[in-house]
């Protein structure tokens, strides 16, 4: 072996001779990532007979060197390293005790880092460098080792940050929770760094429970610290416990002497994600407790918005509920004046009449009123002037409805709101069958800054697409357009006609599915909830790996949990679909419901 290793030795010697300082350096890297690395061994070892080339090649060498099991030489180099280095550079003192852990001699590695950290552990400098090098090279006990005995020289939440990421690797959950929250009562501006850590980690229900238990266990020994309050909200937040979030909100508002403004952004969240019980909670609480503020007749309105919300999917809908809510909008305005936080109930007035009570003429002059209100806000007025467009689609004025769409497109080009009116106008040219059109809207829709209209936008170009030409035609894609105008407007006898027509002239096309979830809707909405499910079931059965599947067991477990009120039905469907449709955005909302139907806390 010494013997073939001298004559490379020697060939390299003749060759090199040809060769630059910079082309060693090349040769003896080709060489070891091709996995020659007795040739670059001898490239290496010509190189470092100038002392200062060790450190440009050194941990390729040394890595060359353990491929080879050549211990002598490495044990060499790593001495030369530690003698010649850089007196701030202590990780040629780890790479010597691993040196000892590269041939398992444990008790030497051990012994060897040992007195490593007692040298430099009331340095911190030392420390910070070599706990960075050891975790860059996975050697994660070691550098827990390191920090907690330097830990003893500083202060007792020393290197938290750095434990936790430690103890993660290590799988040790709790550990890395009490550290990061060690960190969070002398860091509490990182709250967001540590938030954002917790996302990461908290992915299941049973470490949840453990770190919510820890949380509590802080607030109960320090009340005063506001911190945990505000990381208990968000995680719970995160995970649409908004009751619970409720509670924190709470203690966060009366520590910091507010007025219910934390309660209340709860209570809109809660809103968004239709969890009317809690966001109903928030708002009760705020108009009960806070009167003589300014959130007070703000907390009014989005109170009797919330009942709206659980009126309005709560089907058939009763149409009694909607003239009490009309009414209980009106003794908002009376109570309250017409204020930039009451005229948003003539909005809801308006759209009440529209859509529920068949009353389009009266939202026609409510709308019109809040648009010509010089004291009304110009985004109160973009939205009212997209109501009036909603409406005038519902009686069959579409000209009407895409000059007012254009008007708030034009007068918020860049925001939120304009790129709404843009989709509601591509939408309208894909009511019309003028598919060219509404892509041309969509295409630039697809770049909005507005995530859900983004989404939305991706969603029907992608649909579009997917069903033109199949049959070198648009018609049944024109078809099945004109079923949904006729959902919107309400018209639901004959938008049920028209999908029994589209199945028989399209049998099997690849637009069934859909057509059988527009039937599944108009026949909830109508309270048909049994006829709902035969719909939804075909779309289970047949199509379940399709885009509706997860959207039709769904929907069939929320039929059975709040139409029909079987909860051993609802269960067992939510079950289901969380076995079958891990990935689906219902996932958190079919965990909960869930849960709560099985009597658990949450």
């Amino acid at each position: 072996m010494i013997y073939r290793i001298l004559i490379v030795i020697s060939i390299f010697m003749i060759s090199f001779s040809g060769f630059g300082q910079t082309d060693y350096f090349k040769l003896g890297k080709e060489y070891y990532n091709n996995g020659e690395y007795e040739k670059a061994a001898a490239t290496y070892s010509e190189v470092i007979k100038k002392e200062e080339n060790l450190p440009k090649v050194y941990e390729t060498y040394l890595s060359t060197l353990y491929k080879l099991k050549n211990y002598t030489e490495a044990e060499k180099i790593i001495k030369k390293m530690v003698k010649v280095g850089s007196p701030e550079n202590y990780t040629y003192r780890i790479d010597y005790a691993l040196f000892y852990k590269q041939q398992n001699l444990t008790d030497k590695a051990e012994k060897e880092f040992s007195a490593f950290v007692s040298d430099i552990q009331k340095n911190s400098t030392a420390v910070d460098i070599s706990g960075a090098y050891l975790q860059k090279l996975g050697e994660y006990t070691w550098a827990k080792q390191l920090y907690l005995q330097a830990r003893k020289n500083f202060d007792r939440y020393a290197y938290c940050f750095e434990l936790s990421s430690i103890y993660n690797r290590l799988g040790q959950t709790e550990n890395m929770f009490d550290e990061l929250l060690n960190y969070l009562s002398v860091n509490p501006a990182s709250l967001e760094e540590v938030q954002n850590t917790f996302q990461n980690e908290l992915d299941t229900d049973e470490k949840f429970a453990l770190f919510e238990t820890k949380v509590y266990d802080r607030i109960n020994k320090d009340p005063n610290d506001i911190v945990y309050n505000q990381l208990l909200l968000w995680l719970n937040l995160q995970r649409k416990n908004f009751t619970k979030a409720f509670i924190q909100a709470k203690a966060i508002d009366k520590r910091n002497r507010q007025t219910g403004t934390t309660v209340l952004e709860v209570g809109n969240i809660a809103l968004e994600n239709k969890d009317y019980d809690a966001a109903g909670a928030c708002f009760q609480y705020v108009s009960d407790n806070f009167k003589e503020s300014f959130n007070y007749s703000i907390a009014r309105r989005l109170l009797i918005q919330t009942r709206e919300e659980q009126i309005k999917n709560t089907f058939p809908v009763d149409k009694q509920k909607i003239v009490g809510l009309i009414s209980d909008y009106n003794q908002l305005l009376k109570e309250n004046g017409r204020t930039a936080y009451t005229l948003e109930s003539l909005r809801n007035m308006a759209l009440l009449n529209a859509f529920y009570l068949d009353k389009r003429d009266t939202a026609v002059v409510i709308l019109k009123s809040l648009i010509e209100n010089p004291y009304t806000d110009n985004r109160l007025r973009g939205k009212a002037k997209i109501d009036l467009g909603d409406i005038y689609l519902l009686t069959g004025e579409p000209w009407e409805s895409t000059l007012l769409y254009s008007q708030v497109e034009k007068d918020f080009k860049e925001d939120q709101l304009g790129h709404e009116a843009k989709l509601r106008n591509a939408e309208l040219y894909y009511y019309k069958g003028e598919f060219v059109l509404a892509q041309e809207q969509l295409d630039v829709l697809k770049l909005a800054t507005t995530r859900e209209i983004s989404n939305d936008a991706i969603q029907l170009s992608v649909f579009i697409t997917e069903n033109s030409g199949l049959d070198s035609t648009t018609d049944a894609l024109k078809d099945y357009s004109a079923i949904q105008l006729l959902l919107f407007q309400r018209k639901y006898d004959e938008a049920l006609q028209a999908a029994n027509a589209l199945l028989k002239q399209y049998p099997h096309h690849e637009l069934t599915d859909d057509v059988y979830w527009l039937q599944a809707t108009i026949l909830r909405q109508t309270g048909k909830p049994t006829e709902a499910l035969e719909m939804l079931k075909k779309i289970s059965t047949g199509y379940a790996d399709d885009l509706l599947g997860d959207d039709a067991l769904f929907t069939s477990a929320q039929i059975f949990d709040y139409d029909l009120k079987n909860t051993e039905k609802a269960m067992q469907l939510y079950q289901d679909f969380l076995i079958q449709y891990t990935n689906s955005v219902y996932v958190t909302e079919a965990r909960k419901r869930f849960r709560i139907l099985r009597g658990d806390k949450i």
